[in-house]
């Protein structure tokens, strides 16, 4: 018997993928496909894959062509796999030429014409959202650079009342409109950075005009608030997504994995911290109407740890603040306090204040330490009372994330569209739950009232 292996991503299952899967199959007596993984995709710089493993594979299996489907990992596997499974060739198409003549070693190589003209690329590209971005922070800035790297997406205008702070290739090149309204006459979706004062009047405006809607964190400031977006989200089978990059980066991912199967056995405590100086709130901030609270700014990030690993229900919250003499609901510095549980938990944020911004979660067999800044993850350990028994972790983080959102939005978008309901369309893509963004915006909700908040003097 003579065993053929071939290896690929099958995006968007195509007749240039048949062609090339027949042909494999003719080489020899039994046909193993690999279909490579969402994360090792993302290791080889293909972040444009928009459907799920499991579709992939779903997709392969389908064809009836496949004796074998296995899931490529990791760098090296291929030549693993020949060796356990006692391969005689190896067949991939001809736009690899070269590369795995190391191979031949192993067992023969051979590369296979592909079908012109078809391509996943191609397919992807074929239909184009029209997005506009809506913010005037210099985060927009990179936010359209990373949206440049996203198949099927184009930036075509920017909303801002203030455009100081955007490079100057974006103004030359997008409609610029300080017109909410305008600027959604000419997108598909919308992503919102504006002052987080103006999300839930933005999101449900975008909404009503038919756009999906990925919303920096908090999108709204209060729980009420939040379920009222999403249910006009699924009466109109539009997504709202919550922004927040950190739970697209595959070492935050593979870490909540690991805590949640018991490394460190019972977490008992997390710890989250968030601060910067790089400050936006007055007198740095060009008007009190453009700065952020520490609250608004960082406590998202830092909760969202805690809320994924806890659960959204904390018992109690407690709010401690540095706040404008001004302004209660303007926050430099805060510390929260949740209990759980059998657990608790504390998230600090602040602007114009520094302090070490790591990420410790605390279990009855050991703890996981995530290094500042935390939240731009790519690298954390587990640590024990045996120090033999440490380990470390790291996984490439491109972009900062942003690129793997935006990834993730369009593949709910896809979802959505073949019939999948908007909360299991998040849930799909290991977004942040619903729950969570509910839960998120319950607290914001509840300093902004005063509510369980103690004001320490200016």
């Amino acid at each position: 018997m003579i065993k053929v292996i071939t290896y690929g991503t099958y995006d968007h299952l195509h007749q240039g993928h048949i062609r090339l899967l027949e042909r494999a199959r003719s080489l020899g007596d039994y046909l193993i496909v690999g279909v490579t993984s969402d994360d090792f995709d993302k290791q080889r710089g293909k972040i444009n894959v928009r459907q799920p493993l499991e579709e992939r594979i779903a997709a392969v299996r389908a064809t009836g062509l496949a004796d074998k489907i296995i899931i490529e990992e990791y760098e090296g596997q291929k030549i693993d796999d020949v060796k356990r499974y006692g391969v005689d060739i190896f067949t991939v198409g001809s736009d690899w030429v070269g590369r795995f003549d190391y191979l031949e070693e192993y067992c023969k190589v051979v590369y296979l014409e592909r079908t012109r003209g078809i391509s996943s690329t191609e397919i992807r590209s074929t239909v184009k959202f029209r997005c506009g971005l809506v913010g005037y922070t210099d985060y927009i800035n990179r936010v359209f650079t990373e949206c440049g790297l996203v198949d099927g997406l184009e930036v075509v205008a920017i909303c801002a009342n203030d455009t100081s702070l955007l490079e100057e290739d974006l103004l030359d090149s997008l409609l610029i409109t300080d017109d909410f309204d305008e600027m959604l006459g000419t997108v598909d979706v919308v992503y919102i950075h504006s002052h987080p004062d103006c999300h839930y009047d933005q999101v449900k405006r975008a909404l009503k005009a038919g756009k999906h809607v990925m919303c920096e964190a908090p999108v709204a400031k209060s729980a009420s608030e939040c379920d009222e977006l999403f249910a006009l989200a699924d009466e109109r089978c539009l997504v709202l997504m919550d922004s927040l990059r950190t739970a697209y980066s595959t070492a935050f991912a593979r870490m909540l994995l690991l805590v949640a199967g018991g490394c460190i056995g019972d977490v008992v405590s997390i710890d989250a911290t968030c601060t910067n100086l790089k400050t936006n709130r007055p007198p740095y901030s060009l008007s009190r109407e453009t700065a952020w609270s520490s609250m608004a700014a960082w406590a998202p990030t830092a909760l969202l740890p805690i809320f994924q690993i806890l659960g959204p229900k904390p018992k109690s919250v407690a709010i401690s603040s540095l706040c404008d003499p001004k302004d209660d609901a303007f926050d430099y510095f805060s510390r929260i306090s949740l209990e759980f549980p059998r657990a608790v938990a504390s998230a600090t944020v602040g602007t114009g204040a520094k302090s070490e911004g790591s990420l410790v979660v605390s279990g009855t067999k050991g703890y996981v330490y995530i290094p500042a800044p935390w939240w731009k993850t790519d690298y954390f350990e587990i640590r024990c009372e045996e120090p033999s028994n440490n380990r470390r972790f790291f996984y490439q983080l491109d972009g900062e994330g942003i690129r793997f959102e935006w990834v993730a939005f369009l593949r709910m978008i896809d979802s959505l569209g073949r019939g999948s309901d908007g909360e299991s369309a998040l849930r799909r893509e290991g977004g942040i739950g619903r729950e969570i963004t509910r839960a998120i915006c319950e607290v914001i909700g509840s300093f902004e009232r005063g509510a369980n908040v103690r004001y320490l003097e200016a």
